[in-house]
Formats: structure tokens, sequence, C-alpha cells
């Protein structure tokens, strides 16, 4: 078995179990309420757009149709993507609500109120709704490099790409901005304005805040960002080398914990488990953590070892969000975030 397929079905057993990965979470950034909306009603402009559509894919795929999709149905944190660039979808897959009814972060700016969900956790995908939307195409990303299309259920996989083409973008093993870069040609083949005076700020944000990054990572080389997440039994400690956040941070010289090799092996590269008692074995002056609804948060964690680590005590825990949103708009406080923690960290570890 390929380590892509061995991480993939590790990531799958623990998000089943209702566990916490070390991939991170999304944080919501925050935006004007008008833009936000205004970008989700000027959507049904690119669903008017006639004449063939053709989009080669993360699987090297060129996925064709006689006209510009209008009835897009996708995993949710691509489709909060889409609608930064104005672009609806028709039903979402995917963390969309919590428990409470309110939108999940991976839902961005889109009103889950208003979203037909086919499925809101994993495993979850209701075929014959989805059939009742006459999708013209389906997109997820890829956490693998075997072309696995995130959150579409391996049992059901074949039923449901038989109805519609599907499109995968892929954030596994490569940086943020090939990411966001392929999600950007995506919007823009279904009819997004990408040079619209909203988007080319949004870019221009992004790249000022990445400039920040490298600034506060070479002024600040000795600080060591551990990226965590946390479950009932486990804390996961992730490596840089397969998720696009640290991949992106590692490049523009954040100095990354990494868990010994040995360790990462055993779930295909992506992160090390330690028990609560070990949870101190990595020094660390800031703690990223994953802060999707799925994970234990650190304000409800009560293990007395991970209230003593240096970090934990010096309040230099933020959210980590490698499972991002790919829009410049929300990619960019993801930036800015981690500069300024290390800005202004203690040295502790």
């Amino acid at each position: 078995m390929s380590n892509a397929r061995a991480a993939h079905l590790t990531r799958r057993g623990i998000l089943a179990a209702g566990g916490a990965l070390g991939l991170g979470a999304v944080l919501a950034a925050c935006g004007d309420d008008n833009d936000s909306k205004k970008s989700g009603s000027d959507a049904t402009k690119a669903a008017e757009k006639s004449g063939p559509w053709t989009f080669k894919d993360d699987r090297d795929k060129d996925v064709k149709l006689d006209k510009v999709p209008a009835n897009i149905v996708a995993f949710t944190g691509v489709a909060a993507a889409l609608f930064d660039y104005g672009i609806e979808v028709k039903g979402v897959f995917g963390p969309t609500t919590t428990k409470d009814g309110k939108a999940d972060v991976q839902a961005g700016d889109m009103d889950v109120s208003k979203l037909t969900v086919l499925g809101n956790e994993w495993g979850q995908f209701n075929i014959e709704k989805y059939a009742g939307l006459a999708p013209d195409v389906l997109v997820s990303t890829m956490f693998d490099g075997s072309g696995t299309l995130w959150y579409v259920p391996e049992e059901s996989k074949d039923k449901i790409l038989k109805l519609a083409p599907s499109v995968g973008i892929s954030v596994y093993d490569r940086q943020m901005p090939r990411s966001l870069e392929r999600m950007y040609a995506l919007a823009e083949s279904l009819g997004a304005d990408v040079k619209s005076a909203k988007v080319v700020e949004a870019k221009k944000k992004f790249e000022a805040a990445a400039e920040r990054l490298r600034k506060a990572a070479k002024a600040r080389p000795e600080i060591k960002v551990l990226a965590g997440s946390a479950s009932q039994d486990i804390f996961y400690v992730s490596g840089s080398n397969l998720s696009i956040d640290l991949e992106y941070f590692k490049a523009l010289g954040v100095n990354i914990v990494e868990p010994s090799a040995k360790a990462l092996k055993a779930s295909g590269g992506w992160f090390e488990n330690l028990s609560w008692e070990n949870v101190d074995k990595y020094p660390a002056d800031i703690i990223i953590m994953d802060d999707r609804s799925a994970t234990i948060q650190p304000a409800d964690i009560t293990e007395a070892t991970w209230k003593k680590l240096p970090a934990v005590k010096a309040g230099q825990v933020i959210a980590r969000t490698p499972e991002a949103i790919l829009s410049y708009d929300k990619c960019t406080p993801i930036l800015d975030n981690l500069a300024e923690a290390i800005e202004n960290a203690k040295k502790v570890a």
C-alpha cells in the first residue's frame, strides 16, 4: 500500500471515529458583510455564460462540457472559496453546520440556511438528493496523490461519480499559493470576474501578508512553532512535508517543529500520535492548533500536562488552518495571524 493511500485511510479512520487530525482548521476570516452578500448575488452571472467549457484538474484530467456548469456541487470548503469569487453552488457535502445549526468554519461566508447539504459528516452523502440537483459537475479537494476526492465516500464513489463529471484540486504535498492559483483558475473558468477590484485587492493583501510572515520568521528564527491537534486520547503533532500551509510556512522561513521521521512513517508522513502524558515531547514557543469543529479546542483541554506546556502558560496558542478556504481573502488572515504571533512571542521553549 502506498504512503498516500495509507495516509488517506488513516485520516478516514480518525475522522470516522470522531477524532482529530493534525491537518488543521479553517479560520473564518472577518470581511465586509455587504461585500460577501454581493459576491454571492453576482454568482448567477457566471451561470449565464454559454459555450463549451473545459478545465484540466489536478489529476491531469480534462473535464469537458457543452456549456459552463450551472449546477455545481462541491465540498463545503471548495464551495466557500468559489463563493468568494462570486460563484454559487447548488449543493455541498462536508462540514457545513455545527450541532447547534450555525455555520461551520469551513462554510466561510456562505448562508448555510440556503444550502442543500448532501452530507454534513464523514461518510455521509445523499446520492438521491445529489441526483435530484441534476449536477453538471462535482468539485472537491484531494489530500493524496491517487486522485481521491475529499469527503466523497469510498463505498459509494462509483455511483456518485457516474452522475456528473468531477474536478479535483490538490492540497497535497505543495505550497498554499499553488492551490490558491488552481482554485482561482477554476473560478475564472466558471465565469468569475477575477480582475475585479475586490479580487485584485485580496491577492495584494495575501502577498503582503506572506512578506510580513517572511520578515517575522527571519527576525525571530529562534521561535519554534508546533502544529497540534487534540482528541480525547491523542495529541497529534504534524510534520511539515505534506500540508499546504506548513510547507509554505517552512518555505517562508518559519521554524516548524518536526516529529521524528520514524514516527511520521506510521501515518504516511502526516503526523505523530502522542499520548497526553507525552505531550511535552517537543519543545515549542508557539502552538498552532486545529480549530475545526470535530476537534477539542484549547480552552476545553483539561489535561494537566497540556496546561503545563510553556507555550500554553505564556498564552502563545493560536489556530492552525491547513484545510483552508482557498481564496486569497480567506488565506490572508492565516499568514497575518502567524506573523503576529511570531512577532510578539516570548522565547519559552
